[in-house]
């Protein structure tokens, strides 16, 4: 089963090959995503990392968070379900 990873604190010159190669030394990547700003179109600094197993993506957390990338050191954490958005409602405080 896939497993899917937060990573945070990027170099905003970080390409999702960047990513790619960096985790594929623990494992087979399935899918990379950098989240872009809509209106800069520039990073904005964190991303997902999806690997094929858990037992990869836990050598992924282990080995490269806190990894210097580029000169920062880049936060790996288990990604977290997207919860579901409450509707926006100005009466309340």
């Amino acid at each position: 089963m896939n497993k899917k990873m937060f990573v945070g604190n990027l170099p905003f010159v970080t390409t999702e090959e960047d990513l790619k190669n960096l985790f594929s030394q623990h494992g087979t990547v399935v899918a990379v995503t950098i989240i872009i700003d809509k209106y800069t179109r520039k990073s904005k600094g964190f991303g997902f990392v999806e690997m094929e197993t858990e037992e990869q993506a836990q050598a992924c957390m282990q080995n490269l968070d806190g990894a210097d990338l580029n000169g920062r050191n880049i936060a790996v954490k288990e990604a977290l379900p997207m919860t579901e958005k409450r509707p926006f409602a100005p009466n309340e405080a």
